[in-house]
């Protein structure tokens, strides 16, 4: 794959939507390898990161969630880059908070992102699913999606995002079984970690102190998932 997507709204009063986890995903990866600054390209925008010598292209429509075909198929045909070779993050009601899956080809299933994909390039793409879980009635769909994550999911949030990043060169091969495992095996080893970091007792002056491994130098990717805060 060469071409890879993260489906969102633009501007700074989405960012942290539920929506918007598309962008987050492809802010991580790029963050994490080092990748160009993001440039206006393509009714978006787009980057670009080199691994394993593999030029990988990296977009983020700008042209809100229902035009989202408009930018990809520009890219696509900019650089001559098939439906099989095009990967798309995005938000999935189906699944349980935080859930992947893999898939290639099917349906939109409703997402408004990826219905315009499918109506500019057909639906013989790429997609991970990233599950935001289900506010339980249709009627709130709407404004479900275009809330924030909660406050308490934010660690998850943050460890989701960096297992995918060191995952995404197993993603590139086509290797999809090691790359959900990878998140997965990622995921719970830092839930437990991070688990282990309590707040203990200063029992002279019976104040809460916090353990000193968690006041440590912030990382690059740390910094970033701040934004989203």
């Amino acid at each position: 794959m060469k071409l890879f997507v993260g489906l969102g709204n633009p501007g700074e009063n989405y960012s942290k939507n539920r929506h918007n986890i598309g962008f987050m995903i492809v802010d991580a990866i790029v963050n994490h390898y080092g990748g160009s600054a993001w440039k206006k390209k393509f009714q978006g925008l787009a980057s670009e990161i080199i691994l394993d010598k593999e030029k990988i292209i990296f977009l983020k429509p700008s042209t809100f969630m229902n035009l989202s075909g408009q930018a990809v198929s520009e890219a696509s045909r900019f650089y001559k880059i098939q439906p099989s070779e095009i990967c798309v993050f995005h938000d999935e009601l189906d699944l349980p908070f935080l859930k992947l899956k893999t898939k290639i080809g099917g349906g939109h299933a409703g997402h408004n992102g990826l219905r315009s994909i499918q109506q500019h390039l057909g639906p013989d793409y790429f997609r991970v699913r990233v599950g935001i879980g289900h506010p339980g009635e249709k009627s709130q769909v709407a404004s479900y999606v275009l809330n924030n994550f909660p406050k308490n999911s934010e660690a998850d949030l943050s460890i989701l995002l960096q297992s995918v990043s060191e995952g995404f060169p197993e993603l590139i091969k086509g290797k999809q079984e090691n790359f959900l495992n990878i998140i997965n095996r990622n995921r719970h080893s830092k839930i437990k970690l991070s688990d282990t970091k309590k707040v203990a007792t200063n029992h002279s002056s019976g104040n809460p102190v916090l353990d000193k491994n968690v006041d440590k130098k912030k990382s690059a990717l740390e910094r970033l998932i701040e934004k989203f805060r």
